[in-house]
């Protein structure tokens, strides 16, 4: 019995570091890790809580992130290695964290409004289920390079924007419009009543991308990374387009099929 009560003991206590070990590291769901994605967020002018920097990094792009954060008055705060590394969520950080406010969505509307204020057809990329954060982060950094006005998600079974997306995307999050909504189908509907024509990608169409036209106002539609674009959403698509394939894989990443359609309706809407 004496036993028994030495080892009750011994596990509380235990127990009671366990719970205490993960109030002393720091962890933040809404955080921009890397260097050039913290430059991005500071010449944004979005709000930041606070940077975090590994002790002794002040070399190199570091001394101009300390600049640039001292002249927004952007509070800075230096810890060890160590503790760096408990709250980072990339393994490669490069001694630089950002902690921001939660990610702000828009509505599909703001997308729409953003085109107008530029006087330009609507371009807005449609993301069916993208569950790789790494995969979105690549589409919206090409996305915005392409000059696409905005991207819509869905809440459910998705990626959502988190450090992993924005330092994947090198900083292009902070100018890039995403509306998260509950029904892909019906934001397609939604679209279509503003005019716009939408493109979906899919394998089993006989139309390759470039012979299609991809100017006027335009949604394209990017599926998930294994199932492709759901039936309901396929059906709502005016029109499909597909990528040629000549070796024996039949498929390319999610990111670059978008990169590759996104070009194009770039180069056409250029001419």
């Amino acid at each position: 019995m004496k036993n028994n009560k030495k080892y009750h003991l011994k596990n509380e206590k235990t127990k009671k570091q366990e719970v205490k070990n993960p109030q002393e590291q720091e962890i933040y769901d809404d955080q921009v890790e890397g260097r050039n994605a913290v430059i991005e967020l500071l010449e944004s002018g979005k709000d930041i809580n606070k940077i975090f920097i590994t002790k002794g990094e002040k070399h190199g792009s570091i001394n101009k992130i300390i600049a640039m954060a001292k002249e927004r008055k952007v509070i800075l705060v230096e810890k060890d290695k160590r503790q760096m590394e408990q709250m980072a969520q990339n393994q490669n950080y490069q001694g630089i964290i950002a902690i921001v406010p939660p990610f702000e969505y828009c509505e599909i509307e703001d997308i729409l409004d953003k085109a107008k204020e530029l006087n330009e057809d609507p371009f807005i990329l449609i993301l069916d289920g993208i569950e790789d954060p790494h995969n979105l982060g690549s589409i919206i950094r090409t996305a915005e390079t392409a000059g696409v006005h905005g991207i819509i998600i869905p809440k459910r079974r998705a990626a959502t924007v988190n450090s992993t997306v924005n330092k994947v995307s090198a900083g292009a999050v902070q100018y890039m419009k995403i509306a998260r909504v509950t029904n892909i189908a019906d934001s397609i509907e939604k679209l279509k009543e503003n005019g716009l024509w939408i493109c979906g990608t899919d394998i089993s169409t006989d139309t390759y991308y470039y012979n299609q036209d991809l100017k006027g106002p335009l949604g394209i539609v990017i599926g998930n990374e294994g199932a492709g674009m759901s039936d309901r959403v396929k059906k709502s698509c005016d029109f499909l387009v597909k990528i040629p394939m000549k070796g024996k894989v039949t498929s390319l990443n999610a990111s670059v099929s978008a990169g590759i359609v996104i070009y194009e309706a770039m180069k056409q809407r250029m001419k």
